[in-house]
């Protein structure tokens, strides 16, 4: 899990870099247009498209750009490119259980890239369910050890009907259903605490441990496909040693 939950950590970080270079918003716009198309307009009501509007402010994308997006979701405004969601299994390096979220407007396009992403780094792109039933859709959330008290959170998770909260490494991991997330970012927000990540994700029910040079070519593919334009997320369910995970995240 902490392979799993760093990773995320360091994409994170990574978000400026993606907004200079004009990527992020383009993937935050595709989520805000999916999300209100299938879940409806209004942020009160649809817990994905209230995320996506989150993520998007946190990006510092403009509130006109915002309510544009959300219009082309739900048919208030025209143009743009037919959307849909897909979701691509498969093994990276180590047989490491790799999910991959996009939204595309090619499927066919979409699928190629990706498999020679897969293909370039040892791993394979595989049918549909080779790999799904080892994660579970969760709420993360993730907060500094250094910028709260352990008792604080706990209980804050507690009040927020969260699963489980377990110190990892330098932070405390908060899981959930997906729908209390937003409780769980309130409850913290109630006590002044500041979390550093807090997503709807796939949690890994079984960990892959690899190593060496197997790890530097899985992070080398997690980033690359997670810098694919399509792409919107990457899961996965390894373990490695934080030294390699910390020389990545400083080339990153």
């Amino acid at each position: 899990m902490a392979g799993h939950s760093k990773w995320h950590n360091i994409r994170v970080r990574k978000t400026k870099q993606d907004a200079l270079k004009g990527k992020l918003f383009s993937k935050l716009t595709r989520e805000l247009i999916v999300a209100a198309r299938l879940g409806g307009g209004d942020p009160e009501t649809n817990p994905r498209l209230r995320q996506a509007i989150e993520k998007a402010k946190d990006a510092g994308m403009s509130q006109e750009s915002i309510e544009r997006a959300i219009k082309r979701g739900t048919g208030e405004l025209s143009g743009g490119e037919q959307l849909v969601e897909a979701i691509y299994e498969g093994y990276g390096p180590g047989g490491v259980a790799i999910l991959v979220e996009a939204v595309t407007d090619n499927r066919n396009r979409t699928t190629s890239e990706l498999r020679k992403l897969f293909e370039k780094y040892g791993g394979t792109l595989g049918e549909p369910g080779c790999v799904s039933w080892l994660f579970e859709r969760k709420a993360l959330v993730t907060v500094s050890q250094a910028s709260a008290d352990e008792d604080k959170v706990m209980q804050c998770a507690i009040e927020a009907g969260a699963d489980d909260m377990t110190p990892k490494d330098d932070s405390f991991e908060i899981i959930a259903d997906p729908k209390q997330l937003q409780a769980i970012k309130d409850a913290l927000e109630s006590y002044n605490i500041s979390y550093t990540l807090a997503t709807v994700t796939y949690i890994p029910k079984q960990i892959t441990y690899v190593d060496g040079n197997e790890a530097r070519r899985l992070l080398r593919l997690l980033q690359e496909l997670e810098d694919h334009d399509d792409v919107q997320s990457v899961s996965a369910n390894f373990e490695m040693p934080t030294h390699i995970m910390e020389e990545f995240s400083e080339a990153a």
